[in-house]
């Protein structure tokens, strides 16, 4: 008789998974950061114009943004060929501007409420008719932090 017996082949040993919460939340964390939330569909065409004396805006303070700008080829057909308002998602007429900046107010913390700022991202070929209507209709609702979107480059670029 032995003193020792022989162990018999107990087959592989068991996976480890210590180390799997932390690969879930290192990916969690990685989506989180590289995600890009989508803003606006825009369904209108929006070509910028060029300036030389820009400033950014404070990443801080809330933004609210709307474009004015001819419909895309696959709206012309419902909307014209007309320079039009897009709030959010949607095509507006200038007077839901006033709405649309009480709306925004609405969703904002009250401390941040001042510092609102209204941008503007007009396609540069629009008229200025347009822009002065909606213009207007923001100092009816005394929203007065306005901002025209450009691209940084030379002025004398637009007229092409």
């Amino acid at each position: 008789m032995s003193k020792f017996k022989k162990k018999k082949d107990g087959g592989l040993p068991p996976v480890n998974t210590a180390a799997l919460p932390d690969i879930v939340f290192m990916l969690l964390f990685f989506f989180m950061v590289a995600t890009v939330i989508k803003e606006d569909q825009l369904k209108i065409q929006n070509v910028i114009p060029f300036a030389d004396q820009i400033e950014k805006l404070d990443k801080k303070n809330p933004v609210s943004y709307i474009y004015i700008g001819k419909p895309s080829d696959n709206y012309k057909n419902q909307f014209g060929s007309e320079a039009r308002i897009q709030l959010n998602d949607q095509f507006a007429d200038v007077n839901e501007v006033g709405r649309f900046v009480n709306i925004e107010r609405s969703l904002l913390r009250e401390e941040l409420i001042p510092y609102l700022t209204i941008a503007l991202k007009v396609d540069r070929e629009s008229k200025m008719g347009i822009v002065n209507d909606v213009k207007e209709e923001l100092r009816k609702v005394n929203a007065l932090k306005v901002n025209y979107t450009t691209k940084k480059g030379e002025y004398t670029k637009n007229d092409r």
